[in-house]
């Protein structure tokens, strides 16, 4: 197993006892998350967990490869479909034609071992899941749970290929969805709060009742602010969040990691925070550009500079706005959800600046302190092009 997220990330520590309990080997990666290819190349992991930040960058590098050639692109689809219909009958390998024309090079730049992929931590989309599942030619199984219940409360089963959703409730744990009126949400419908209880449960927050109280009820369930629906087949689908929810001045609840998760689709953004005020009618955000593709794009378009420079430049700031709106309508975002305007940063949110937590989730009260100066530009020069 190669082990590359923070160990104070659940899913990892997960796989790594699960590997130590099996007599297996887990190796650690070089410690630059830039070289993270190279250390594949050289361990060649047979299990790795991953996030769907990684596996995104993935799927965009592939298809931005495949845009520039009709043979390409042909190609890809080709691959795509004939692995797909083998998934869909429960047939998962690497030695197909396709893997040796097509994927041969996706398979090698993650160790060309893989039998087990673990993704979770973040939402991941059906066709990025399903092209991975072809491309790597491994199991692949996405899990949903958090740090308070030891990682993974449901995970999907293996011979499922159908996406969108992160599985049935594991034996360690029961789930139940609760009401949430203000979001329209009623678990009479088969929607609402996604509680868990279990033995996996924690007992609460180190010497913090006010929060454990916050978090976990007296009959012992834990909310976890995630909004499911149960589908059908009896799996959960995470289908929106409760916590971090704000209202703008007309009235309209907001969802920022909803938003946040859908823009970064968009090759060009790294990181994105998505800020609103009850005061104001829009939201606004701010996001750091992914630098590889922005400096592509830069050299491409005859811009040179530093990436301090490039997000002082107009142009980039007007192709990321675009790119990010458009992906937004595609996926359902309503007017008032898109963010008005962005300020581009050229430093990414770690956890040694604070920004972070150590599972590398974004802490929202400091981003607003952090960005103050800007998000109040933001607001201050939409407020000004919209009075003339």
């Amino acid at each position: 197993m190669l082990s590359f997220l923070p160990l104070a990330h659940m899913l990892e520590r997960c796989c790594e006892v699960a590997v130590y309990i099996a007599g297996g080997a887990v190796g650690f990666y070089s410690g630059d998350i830039r070289n993270l290819v190279d250390d594949y190349k050289c361990l060649k992991p047979t299990i790795t967990p991953s996030v769907p930040r990684l596996l995104n960058r993935v799927y965009d590098k592939v298809m931005a490869a495949a845009s520039g050639s009709a043979i390409k692109r042909f190609m890809l689809r080709m691959a795509l479909a004939s692995k797909k219909a083998e998934i869909e009958r429960g047939v998962v390998r690497r030695t197909s034609m396709w893997d040796k024309l097509v994927f041969k090079k996706v398979q090698d730049g993650m160790g060309g071992r893989l039998r087990l992929l673990v993704v979770g931590s973040a939402p991941l989309a059906g066709n990025v899941l399903t092209f991975m599942r072809c491309a790597l030619g491994c199991v692949i199984v996405e899990g949903y749970g958090q740090t308070e219940c030891v990682a993974p409360a449901t995970l999907t089963v293996q011979g499922d290929y159908k996406p969108e959703h992160v599985g049935t409730p594991l034996p360690s744990n029961a789930i139940k969805l609760v009401d949430v009126p203000e979001m329209d949400y009623y678990a009479a419908q088969g929607q609402g709060e996604v509680c868990i209880k279990g033995a996996n449960v924690s007992q609460g927050y180190f010497k913090d009742p006010e929060k454990t109280k916050e978090a976990i009820d007296s009959q012992g369930w834990l909310h976890t602010g995630d909004v499911g629906e149960w589908l059908p087949n009896g799996t959960l689908k995470i289908i929106d969040r409760k916590k971090h929810i704000f209202k703008l001045s007309q009235g309209e609840y907001i969802v920022p990691e909803k938003i946040e998760s859908i823009y970064l689709r968009s090759p060009y953004v790294g990181q994105v925070f998505v800020h609103g005020e009850s005061l104001k009618s829009y939201v606004v955000g701010i996001i750091v550009p992914d630098v590889e593709e922005v400096k592509s794009w830069a050299r491409s378009n005859g811009i040179s500079g530093t990436l301090s420079v490039l997000c002082n430049d107009p142009r980039v700031k007007q192709l990321i706005l675009d790119d990010i709106t458009e992906r937004g309508k595609n996926a359902g975002l309503k007017s008032f959800e898109q963010v008005k305007d962005i300020y581009l940063h050229p430093d990414p949110f770690s956890v040694q600046n604070g920004l972070l937590t150590p599972t590398l989730k974004s802490k929202r009260p400091e981003l607003r302190k952090y960005f103050k100066p800007q998000l109040d530009d933001l607001y201050a020069n939409n407020t000004e092009s919209r009075s003339k």
